[in-house]
């Protein structure tokens, strides 16, 4: 223990919570008169003759309150309040500044220091007890500021541990998600589809893939789930089961009459999907959806829209056109029609399935890219093609949008094989 220290022997009051007072005083009478108020008003006390000592006790034994004389050999009683302040020990200590100054501007001075208090000497028991009541009440605050800080610390701690097990979960979820549009590049012929799936979160509602009906013809489809998050991620993950390459789980296969393999009519699917989303599953979210039968050797693309943004076909020419008129999602209206479209591929043309992540991107200004915006970008990467293009249509939306995404963003593009 440092020099000029003295410990208290243990005072007879039993208290719950005992103060630890120390006592910085280079008078020998002073110190003893304090300690037995002090002792008798059932605080703990330690006593230092010097700033000095009095800062090196604080740092091995952190008092609650500090009574300093002003006036010291060495560091002041000011100078001592300065270095607890920055730092010289850890947690608060109440500070009581003892003096024969009794002007304003000494007072001033002092508290400036950091005191929290000031008692002009001599200073009777009655008035001592008193502030240093006073100062328990501070004293309790930040022994609760201490606990609630304690607590919160724990619960961040726990919920920093908890969202790093979720973010693992999640992206693992993002990687199983990925890996339900399949292949990204597939071939049928002399068509190729390329797929492109970007949630804005770790997980999202969109849903792009294809599948072989049969030798002759292939299927598209194109889904986006109201929401974002895990619930929009659990059914696309149902629906990308429905909608796989086999027979027993696709719902828009059958085997016909002579044992092949046959598609449902696109509008038929649609129907179907709306009342098993209505009747069976009964839940509150719905989808948006084009789904499209590709014949390889016409060309002939039939095709249902149910409240999936437009589809858009580029031409070899470079003509940009938009098809269908909307319709219903699927999930909302029990009954509700769906309308087959017809229409053909040729040699070099494109068909562009983009989710409303591309359509409804804004800009910083507030305006939408929309049907102009999309077909500009089809336009000036015109002599793209398959994930090039895709990822050129990618890095054209952020830069509309300023780099941000609020949506999900995927897109389907099939193309046909130039004539040579």
């Amino acid at each position: 223990m440092p020099t000029g220290i003295r410990p208290s022997r243990p005072a007879s009051t039993s208290v719950a919570r005992r103060r630890m007072v120390l006592v910085v005083d280079e008078s020998r009478a002073q110190r003893a008169m304090l300690r037995i108020h002090l002792t008798r008003a059932g605080y703990e006390v330690n006593e230092a003759t010097n700033g000095d000592d009095a800062l090196a006790f604080c740092t091995s034994r952190r008092p609650d309150v500090v009574l300093s004389d002003w006036v010291m050999a060495g560091m002041t009683g000011p100078e001592l309040c300065q270095k607890l302040r920055n730092g010289a020990t850890d947690g608060y200590v109440y500070f009581i500044l003892l003096s024969s100054k009794d002007q304003p501007a000494d007072i001033a001075f002092g508290l400036e220091s950091g005191a929290d208090d000031f008692l002009t000497k001599p200073t009777s028991a009655a008035e001592l007890l008193a502030r240093l009541r006073a100062g328990e009440r501070i004293l309790l605050l930040q022994d609760e500021s201490r606990k609630v800080n304690a607590r919160l610390t724990e619960t961040l701690e726990a919920l920093r541990k908890a969202q790093v097990a979720m973010d693992r979960d999640l992206n693992e979820a993002r990687r199983l998600q990925q890996g339900l549009i399949g292949e990204r590049h597939t071939q049928f012929g002399d068509f190729s589809v390329s797929n492109l799936l970007r949630p804005a979160g770790h997980v999202g509602g969109d849903l792009t893939g294809s599948f072989a009906i049969n030798a002759q013809r292939f299927g598209v489809f194109a889904i986006d789930v109201s929401g974002h998050g895990v619930a929009a991620a659990l059914m696309t993950a149902r629906l990308a089961t429905q909608l796989s390459a086999s027979l027993d789980q696709n719902a828009a296969l059958f085997i016909d009459e002579y044992g092949l393999y046959d598609s449902r009519p696109p509008a038929v699917l649609a129907r179907y999907l709306n009342h098993q989303m209505l009747s069976d599953l009964r839940v509150d979210t719905y989808f948006t959806m084009v789904y499209a039968v590709i014949d390889q050797q016409s060309g002939e693309v039939r095709l249902v829209q149910a409240g999936h943004p437009h589809p858009m076909v580029q031409r070899a020419s470079g003509e940009v056109e938009l098809v269908g008129n909307g319709g219903f999602p699927i999930g909302v209206i029990e009954n509700a029609r769906y309308e087959e479209i017809t229409l053909t591929l040729n040699p070099g043309d494109k068909l562009v399935i983009a989710s409303d992540g591309i359509w409804d991107a804004t800009n910083p200004s507030g305006q939408m890219l929309g049907t102009d915006g999309l077909s500009a970008i089809m336009q000036t990467n015109r002599m793209s093609e398959g994930l090039g293009l895709m990822e050129a249509m990618v890095w054209s939306v952020l830069r509309f949008s300023g780099g941000q995404q609020e949506d999900d963003i995927s897109a389907l593009l099939i193309e046909r094989k130039a004539a040579p």
